[in-house]
């Protein structure tokens, strides 16, 4: 487990969850480990705050177009001047901005292919990362516009990569969430799954570990 805040986010999380906002990007579907990681997230999060709605979107069932220059040229076409396909366009990114803006908490279901996050994750963060809606840029630099909010990620690798040099997923998430404003980022991995039997129960047992210090902690905090 891992607790990040970029520095140009307000780490504030919002103590009173009424929203839980799940991504799972894996291509894997029913079968993927990083799905099954941030259902048991987000169960956990549902005990704490049982009165939470939880709302979910699956990139491997339904990807979001990638960012292109059609897209971009709708984005930077006047609203009354777009096209049916550039206003259709512009509304997906829309809602799925207001998904975001509207969760108290936002689960990421994170598989590692070929050493980066999934295209489909990638394109999502596209789609919601859009200037003075999003962030904004100031004489200081950006700002993000999207405080109060806790991300929890939740990583399944083949192998182990947490903490190395070829973890390249962590950082580029820290970053490009914390831009955007979402600073209090808590990773749980669970890793080994391609090492063998042993290495798999490790990992799932590892990440087990994870979750429970990172939700008691909460409680005990909560308790103080």
């Amino acid at each position: 487990m891992s607790q990040n805040q970029h520095p140009n986010a307000n780490p504030t999380a919002n103590p009173t969850v009424t929203r839980i906002l799940q991504i799972n990007a894996s291509i894997q579907l029913d079968a993927s480990q990083s799905t099954r990681l941030a259902d048991a997230i987000v169960a956990r999060l549902q005990q704490a705050h049982p009165q939470a709605v939880v709302q979910r979107r699956d990139l491997g069932r339904a990807p979001v177009p990638a960012l292109d220059a059609a897209a971009l040229a709708a984005l930077f076409t006047p609203e009354e001047a777009r096209t049916p396909e550039q206003a259709a366009r512009v509304a997906a990114d829309d809602a799925l901005i207001a998904e975001l803006q509207a969760a108290d908490v936002i689960v990421l279901g994170v598989p590692m292919y070929n050493f980066g996050m999934p295209a489909q994750l990638k394109a999502w963060l596209d789609a919601v990362t859009r200037a003075r809606v999003t962030f904004r840029y100031t004489e200081q630099g950006p700002v993000g516009l999207l405080t109060g909010k806790r991300v929890y990620v939740a990583h399944a690798r083949g192998g182990r990569y947490r903490g190395t040099a070829l973890d390249h997923v962590t950082p580029q998430l820290d970053t490009h969430l914390g831009f955007i404003g979402l600073g209090d980022v808590r990773h749980v991995y669970a890793e080994g799954f391609a090492m063998g039997d042993e290495a798999r129960a490790a990992g799932l047992a590892d990440a087990a570990r994870q979750l429970a210090a990172l939700f008691d902690e909460a409680a005990d905090a909560v308790a103080a």
